[in-house]
């Protein structure tokens, strides 16, 4: 007599009398595939609609596989043909396995051929309904326990352990094929194939079956193990992990999503990668195959993904964008880029300060560097360099931010040389770099280049910046300071600040020209704003030879330009 399986509005009709299709309880969400040519993989697709009926799985028209609802009878595992766990390559691997899941009970499964390809299914069967979650916990947990990494393509475990998510939405544990189907075949102790029939490979389960005794004390500490060894991370981690599998885990819903979740599929893989599955932190080649296996495998990849025939160049372009940025291994503590290898950011400082310097030796030899800073600004801003990256590198143009001494700093901030500032940088809503390698002050950092910006370089242009009539400098001026001055303004030589000696000498001239003002006023009966504009002179001109003195490439040239308006000669 048939037994009828009712969920929410849908049924269908069990055949009776069916031993092996009565293994395969769950029939919801089930996977189905075209029968695939000799050496090609299946195309599997998920069905949602109905559950599979007895019926269809008997009719053969196509390849069906299976989910796994709260409870199972079973557990299994799925070692693929190029595993380094196959037989072919470690003969021993079979044998730790089964023996890293006796503690729980599993002494005794059948293990059959997957498909064509060779990859093996190694079949757990007990009595006692078990919940599926706790299961999938339990297996992971001895295995890697045991050294075995559980890695797609290596070592599977059905049920797996179910994604997070975040927004209440359903989860579905992950689908295997059902056995004896095309290539699938039965094997004996030796691993060779036998001719096994249905009934057989149910006689095979039931003996296995009786012998598993799953101990539930066991199950639990097993669980309470897995726990701690699985998310050995902090918890800030533990919840970036989980928020990366919400975005993963749902797949593509339409089109347009790529971007993101290659980037999300990248960050989990290079961050956590070898916490979660792999057997050593992933760099290259080995990022770039993770990236695309994920990818292909995630629920609407062949629906909605518009990058199909290039996600491999896709991939590798996130890959090789995460291994310049910021982001690090998990446990490494620190950026895998060092001192010869720069970041993605650093790249873009030095292009920006490479700007900056051909643009102001351009106007150097050309006899068109102002002394004004909102002239320089918007001559700059003219070369085509943003007024962000100006404003971030003022070290490079602006004279009240270059390297000098302080004791000069404070001399000549007291003097009557007007002070302007650059106007405030646009507002960008891509974010900006983090601070300049030159001394700048630091500038908060920009949006992750992980979340579909794509890694572009700021493009901005000025906002606004002073009018010609408030330029407090000359405009144009300075003569040409030839080949010498612009080898000093294309090294990228430190901007060291002058050896102590020429400070205290420095500072012994302002001493020395200060009492001289106080001697000629004196001498002269006080004509005080006279004397206090020989002052200024005098301490400006000091300075000048202070800059003239230095490594500074910019801050000499500027020294140059301006001792020679004077009429002094600052070699």
């Amino acid at each position: 007599m048939a037994t009828v399986f009712k969920k929410q509005r849908s049924e269908y009709v069990q055949e009776a009398d069916n031993a092996f299709l009565d293994l395969w309880p769950h029939r919801y969400d089930y996977l189905y595939a075209p029968h695939p040519d000799p050496g090609t993989k299946p195309d599997w697709q998920t069905q949602s609609s109905h559950p599979l009926a007895d019926r269809l799985i008997l009719q053969g028209s196509y390849l069906y596989g299976v989910r796994f609802g709260s409870t199972t009878h079973y557990g299994l595992l799925d070692i693929d043909a190029g595993s380094p766990y196959h037989p072919r390559r470690d003969p021993l691997a079979l044998a730790r396995i089964t023996a890293a899941l006796e503690p729980l009970g599993l002494v005794e499964h059948l293990c059959i051929t997957s498909s064509d390809s060779g990859g093996l299914h190694l079949y757990f069967p007990f009595d006692e309904a078990l919940s599926s979650w706790r299961l999938a916990v339990a297996l992971s947990a001895l295995l890697e326990n045991a050294g075995f990494k559980i890695f797609p393509g290596w070592l599977e475990v059905f049920p797996n352990p179910k994604p997070f998510t975040t927004d209440g939405s359903i989860s579905l544990y992950n689908g295997h094929r059902l056995p004896l189907q095309q290539g699938s075949y039965l094997l004996n102790q030796d691993l060779t194939p036998v001719a096994a029939t249905e009934q057989t490979f149910v006689h095979h389960w039931q003996r296995a079956s009786a012998r598993n005794v799953i101990d539930a004390v066991t199950l639990k500490q097993t669980i309470r193990q897995a726990k701690r060894k699985t998310y050995r991370v902090t918890g800030k981690a533990e919840k970036f992990i989980n928020d990366l599998h919400a975005d993963i885990e749902p797949g593509w819903s339409g089109s347009g999503q790529t971007n993101f979740i290659l980037g999300r599929i990248t960050l989990r893989s290079y961050i956590f990668g070898h916490v979660l599955y792999a057997a050593a932190p992933l760099t290259g080649e080995a990022l770039i195959k993770d990236i695309v296996r994920i990818a292909r495998a995630l629920p609407g990849y062949t629906d909605f993904c518009g990058h199909q025939r290039d996600i491999e160049d896709r991939a590798r372009d996130w890959a090789q964008c995460i291994e310049s940025s910021h982001y690090f291994h998990y446990g490494n503590g620190h950026s895998t880029a060092t001192s010869t290898t720069l970041t993605w950011n650093q790249r873009q400082q030095e292009k920006a300060r490479d700007r900056i310097r051909a643009a102001a030796l351009d106007l150097f030899r050309d006899n068109q560097w102002p002394e004004g800073i909102t002239a320089r600004f918007d001559v700059l801003c003219a070369a085509g360099i943003s007024g962000s990256t100006l404003y971030r590198h003022q070290d490079l143009w602006h004279p009240l931010h270059l390297a000098v001494p302080q004791a000069l700093r404070e001399s000549w901030a007291g003097a009557a040389e007007p002070v302007e500032n650059p106007p405030d940088p646009p507002t960008s809503t891509s974010g900006v770099v983090g601070a300049s390698a030159g001394g700048a002050s630091p500038t908060p950092s920009g949006s992750s280049l992980l979340v579909g910006d794509d890694c572009n370089p700021l493009s901005d242009r000025a906002s606004g910046s002073l009018s010609a009539s408030e330029n407090g400098g000359a405009e144009g001026g300075g003569r040409n300071l030839g080949d010498h001055a612009a080898d000093y303004l294309l090294s990228n030589e430190a901007f060291a600040p002058p050896p102590r000696q020429l400070i205290l000498d420095i500072q012994q001239m302002l001493q020395e020209t200060r009492e001289n003002q106080a001697a000629q006023r004196q001498a002269n009966g006080g004509d005080e704003l006279r004397s206090q504009q020989n002052g200024v002179q005098a301490d400006r001109i000091a300075q000048l030879y202070a800059w003239a003195g230095s490594d500074d490439p910019i801050l000499k040239a500027e020294a140059l330009q301006q001792l020679s308006r004077l009429g002094l000669d600052g070699s």
